[in-house]
């Protein structure tokens, strides 16, 4: 019996879809098909009853899976536990990242961590949308905001305040507000997640907090065209420092409206379960670490941001 075969029979039981499975394991449905088909007749036992609709377990499969899972981890937890005591640092890393934190901040990153670690391969999914592990082809996913999802394990890489803010020109053109209030008279560049738009700022002062609902002529699903669009005079964003750091420093943009702190957000590296874990992406969140470290003491020694960022 193959081991890869087995592979696709825990995800076809994960999935209760052998088309599921496939997307998954990035193969064809007819070659998840076979492999199901080959543990079966090894077995001598139905693992799924087919329907129209779905597959569901049988009773051998009721039996069957749990037993194959747990040997599964046990194999792969050696297979790590040996590449850690030789140092080997080796597997497809399939990542999934945020559009603007991506392309713009940590693909450059990426390319240095596979320099360093040749035997690491990368296959990256750059989308705004919320990462589903059970659909998307993905590993681990490089998020704002910490997991919602209590299955899910992940690792905080990083506090990430949020900042106002515009081009030079726009601010020169149609004045700098100073309090949440002003925010009224201006172009606010909105973003939109799953047909929600990001109309509401939240900002607080002290122990005050107020939350002001903006408006502007410029709405994307795509947070890299709302940078843009800030960095070409069109409006005022409110962003991950992370996003904006590069255009922050070489002044392409300003911060403006100091005085009020926008809702903070953290930068996790999450993970479908703990056995997801292996050598290559502890030390990927390591690197994440260390780089975004520096990119947010870049922007401290600029007196964008506080210390207290780091805490």
């Amino acid at each position: 019996m193959l081991l890869e075969d087995l592979y696709v029979v825990l995800k076809v039981a994960e999935f209760r879809s052998i088309t599921a499975a496939a997307t998954n394991l990035d193969m064809r449905t007819a070659t998840a098909s076979a492999a199901l088909k080959r543990v079966e007749a090894n077995l001598g036992a139905e693992l799924f009853i087919r329907t129209t609709r779905q597959l569901r377990l049988s009773s051998a499969g009721e039996k069957y899976i749990p037993q194959c899972e747990q040997a599964i981890l046990l194999l792969e937890q050696a297979k790590q536990n040996m590449k850690g005591e030789q140092d080997i640092i080796d597997g497809d890393l399939r990542l999934s990242v945020s559009s603007d934190l991506g392309r713009n901040v940590v693909i450059p990153w990426l390319d240095d961590f596979m320099q360093t670690h040749t035997k690491v391969s990368l296959r990256v999914s750059i989308s705004d949308t919320n990462v589903d592990f059970y659909r998307d082809s993905v590993d681990l996913a490089l998020r704002y905001g910490s997991p919602n999802d209590a299955n899910l394990y992940g690792f905080k890489i990083c506090n990430v305040p949020r900042l106002i803010c515009a081009s030079q020109a726009y601010l020169d053109k149609h004045g700098t507000p100073n309090q949440p209030q002003d925010l009224a008279k201006h172009n606010a560049l909105l973003y939109q997640l799953q047909n929600l738009t990001h109309d509401i700022w939240e900002f607080t002062q002290g122990t005050d907090s107020t939350k002001v609902k903006v408006s502007g002529n410029r709405v994307a699903n795509d947070a890299d065209l709302v940078r843009r669009w800030c960095v070409n005079g069109k409006g005022i964003s409110a962003k991950s420092c992370l996003d904006m750091a590069h255009d922050l420093l070489n002044n392409n943009l300003v911060t403006v409206m100091s005085d009020y702190q926008v809702k903070p957000t953290e930068l996790w590296l999450i993970f479908p379960s703990r056995q997801s874990i292996t050598p290559a992406t502890r030390l990927l969140r390591d690197m994440l670490k260390q780089k975004t470290r520096e990119l947010l003491l870049q922007l401290i020694d600029r007196g964008i941001l506080d210390n207290s960022v780091l805490d």
